[in-house]
Order: C-alpha cells, then structure tokens, then sequence
C-alpha cells in the first residue's frame, strides 16, 4: 500500500502517460487528474525511433531495442508511483513506419496495455487542448514541433480552428535535406506553402510546443539574460525572434551562448527548429512567439475532464492546491480574497479581469511561506510562487503573485525587493501588487491568520475622501497601535485619508 504523505492532496488517484515520439520517449506520473495536474515523476530517453525513417520506411531497429528496455522500466515505475491508469499515446514515426504496427504490437505485450496511435488530426486536436488548457485564454495558431511530424492547429478562446499535419519534425527534416540546412530551407518554405491557415494569423500569437523550440527558447534567455527561467508563456518579440533564429539556422549551435543547458542528442536538431520557425513566421507574421510547456500530453488530460472541470481557472485550481497544502487556514485565504475585493472596489481601484484573477491567486498564496523563519518567508514566497510550476498566468503575472507575497512579509517600502522578478512587471502592476500587499499587512494583525474575522470588518466613508476600517464592537480588543500604524503605511502609498475604527466607538486618523 502507498502511503501518501500530507504534503500530497488525500483525493488524488495517480495516473500515468507514456508518450511514443519520433525522436524521445517520455514517462510522466501525475498526481492525479485535476485542471492544473500536479507531476509526480518525470523521465525521458532519447530513443531516435524515426531517425532513418525517409530511407528506410522503418524504425530504427536500435531504437526499437533500446525503447523496449525502456518501456518495461516505465511499466515497473508507474507501478511503484501508485498509478492506477496508464495511458499511452504514439505518435508520427509509429503510425508512419512500415513496421510500426508490430512495434507497437511488442510494446503493448511490455507495457501491458492498449497503445493509442495518434492519427496526424489527433495529435493536432490534443495539441490544441493543451494549449488551451495552458492559456486563459489562448487566440493564436499552436505548433507542435516533434521529431517527425509539426502539427499547425488554429486556435481561439476554446474553439478550435483548421489544422494541417506536415512532415516538418526535426528527425525527418534532417534526413529528407540530407544534413543540409540550405535544402531544408528550401522543404520548409514548400511544406508550409499548404497550410493556408498561417495566413489568419497575422498579428496574433505562435503558440511554440515541443522541446526543439523550447531549447531554443531557454538559449534565447540565455542570450538576452533573462531574469525568469520559467519556460511555460515565455515571450519572444517578432524583431529578436528573426535575429536569434538567423544565428541558430546558421548551424554553428556550439558558440551560442547557453548551449551547455542543452543535451548533446537535442543540439543537432536545434537548426532544423529554427528553420520551421523562420518561415513560420514569414508566411504567418505573428505578433509575437509564445512557448508553451503543455501539449499533446496535457491536451489528453484536459480531454479527460468533464466540462465543468476544463471551465475552471487553471492559476487559482493551482493557488487554491497550493494554500490547502502550505497555509496556516485556508479558509481564512478565501475570506482575503473576499476583503481584498471589497477594499479595491472601495478605494476606487480598477482591475482588469487578468489582475482581478491575480489578486485573488496573490490571495490564495499570501501565507504559503509561514513555516520559514521569518527574515527569510518573504524571499521563500518569492521563489517558490516566481516558478511555480503554473499555467494560465503570464510572466508580468508571476511578478504581481511573488511580488505582493515579498512585500506583504518583508515591507512594502523594502525597494530591494527581487529587483529582476519586478523587471518583468510594468508600473501599474507593481503599484496593484505593493497595494495589495499592505492591505494583506494590515488585516493580517487582526486575523492572526485565522478565518472569521475579516467578514466583520467593513469600509466606510467618512467624508472628505476620508476611510475608516471599522471592527465591530465585538472585536474592540483588537484595535491598537499596530493595525493604525499598517493602516498609516496603506494610506501612504495610496495617498487616501484612512481611519481605524471601532463601530460605536472612537476613530483615529492616521493620515
């Protein structure tokens, strides 16, 4: 029997997925099946299954081999993770090859269980899945880059648009250019002449999928010294795309800066990526390229939810987990979210429907750091929420959820503050975050990080402008000095006249 730690949910059944690509083979075990899935073990090989396979018509027999070996390993290690599915997709060079069908015949004898081999509109319908469930929400076109095939999926809010499958993957590019980068220009610019809906996604964005484009991703951190090593909603503007990608195509991968990070077997395929993505973006135009930690895999899940789980917010599911397994009260989390609405819509403050989920999320997350010592919860918070493992949040998103965390713990005057987490906010997100944050401070004194106090406090006009906090006289006993003088801090970055109060009783300003 498993016995489950209380650091992991209680109702959680693992689940686990093996996915058969063109060039690696993958087992994930996730915690369970959720809107936000948790993973519990991860481990990939390189096998190179379609490597050959434009010669040949076959899998390369090593490949075969070694993925056997490999398969009976990740049978044995879903098993000691508990996991009570298995699921196991295939996709381009197993459906494609002349002895794929017997492959997959031996792998299921291995891995006892039933392969589903992907058609290419499958492969393309669950990549989009994936990055829907990965965006809140997603309007763009997704490409899912793997070793043999790309699949380009049109994709808006949840519905999704025309699709189109192409023999573009890494491995088999490579082989049908016969190593020549110029040549494999030349396929990719003809390849790509079909998928006619490229041209909708002028000004939108590219949704990058599969660890090609995601290596070069992290170079293009490298590179530019990108503070956030957060690869899931990185963004890479059209301009520094083109220079970037020109220098990779050129095929001398080992002087770019970061290559190190990258394993030897990827390297080799990093030019052919870059290729696709060049004339990705010369036939498509897009506003911008966005990479995306989920695809196909994350797409299957999704597709396993029922209706009213996919509706559900991935960032707060995830925030909401992760207050129920970190903080002192959780319900005491959900009456700040409450209060802190309240107090923007009193103190006038606009949000837009992005920062209204930040701020709840920032909520949820506010006291996930409290068994740290306390000179060091606000820099713990930051880090572990900065790169969290999240979906449906941007990077300026991140910043606003660390941030408010930071100065809700450490002061919200401390300019010194994680100075490369508040270089990816923009002004009016760091205001919303350093507000938020004092307002935390100051009912966090009253709380004591309990629930059922905060529902009794309200916010009244005084006239003038003025505010006052009021408790009601069942709770005098916690008025004092320190809640005024967190009040005093408040009303000083807000520039508002504010008072605390007790209902019945005395008011003193504190501005």
């Amino acid at each position: 029997m498993i016995s489950i730690s209380q650091g992991r949910l209680q109702d959680r059944r693992p689940l686990s997925i093996i996915d058969i690509g063109s060039n690696s083979i993958r087992l994930v075990v996730y915690e369970g099946l959720a809107r936000s899935p948790t993973l519990l073990f991860n481990e990939k090989m390189l096998a190179g299954l379609g490597r050959g396979i434009v010669s040949t018509g076959k899998l390369d027999p090593e490949a075969v081999t070694r993925s056997m070996e490999e398969f009976r390993r990740f049978r044995a290690l879903s098993d000691q993770a508990g996991a009570e599915h298995m699921y196991v997709l295939a996709t381009a060079a197993a459906r494609e090859a002349v002895n794929g069908p017997d492959f997959i015949h031996r792998a299921e004898d291995v891995l006892k269980t039933e392969i589903r081999v992907l058609s290419g509109r499958q492969e393309a319908h669950y990549s989009a899945l994936g990055i829907i469930s990965g965006f809140y929400p997603a309007n763009g076109i997704a490409g899912d880059l793997g070793g043999g095939s790309l699949e380009l999926i049109d994709i808006n809010g949840e519905a999704i648009g025309d699709g189109i499958t192409l023999p573009l993957g890494g491995l088999r590019l490579q082989d049908m250019a016969k190593n020549s980068l110029v040549q494999a220009q030349k396929i990719a610019r003809q390849e790509l002449a079909r998928a006619k809906l490229l041209k909708g996604g002028q000004g939108r964005v590219f949704y990058a999928v599969g660890g090609t484009w995601r290596n070069l991703a992290r170079l293009h951190m490298e590179m530019t010294n990108y503070p956030l090593g957060v690869m899931h909603h990185y963004e890479i503007a059209a301009d520094s795309a083109q220079s970037f990608l020109r220098q990779v195509a050129k095929g001398e991968v080992e002087k770019v800066k970061g290559i190190e990070g990258v394993s030897k077997n990827r390297r080799s395929l990093l030019p052919y990526g870059a290729v696709v993505m060049q004339e990705i973006m010369a036939a498509m135009q897009p506003s911008k390229i966005v990479v995306s930690a989920q695809g196909v895999r994350e797409g299957f899940l999704y597709s396993l939810l029922d209706a009213a789980e996919q509706k559900a917010d991935p960032l707060i599911s995830a925030a909401e987990e992760l207050a129920l397994l970190r903080s002192r009260s959780v319900h005491h989390a959900h009456d700040l979210v409450e209060w802190t609405g309240k107090a923007f819509k009193a103190f006038g403050i606009d949000e837009t429907v992005d920062e209204a989920r930040y701020r709840h999320a920032a909520c949820l997350l506010a006291d996930i750091g409290w068994r740290a010592h306390p000179e060091y919860r606000g820099r713990q918070s930051l880090n572990i929420i900065a790169h969290a493992s999240f979906i449906g949040v941007d990077h300026p998103g991140r910043a606003y959820l660390a941030l408010a965390s930071a100065y809700r713990h450490d002061g919200i005057f401390n300019d010194g503050i994680a100075p490369e987490i508040k270089a990816l906010a923009p002004p009016r997100v760091l205001e919303r975050a350093r507000v938020l944050a004092a307002m935390m401070r100051v009912v966090y004194l009253l709380t004591a990080a309990m629930p059922g106090v905060m529902p009794r406090l309200k916010w009244e006009s005084r006239g003038n402008g003025a505010l006052a906090l009021v408790l009601p006289a069942s709770l005098a006993d916690l008025y004092g000095e320190r809640p005024a003088g967190r009040l005093a801090q408040l009303a000083r970055i807000t520039n508002r006249r504010l008072m605390l109060a007790v209902e019945g009783g005395p008011s003193v300003s504190v501005k």
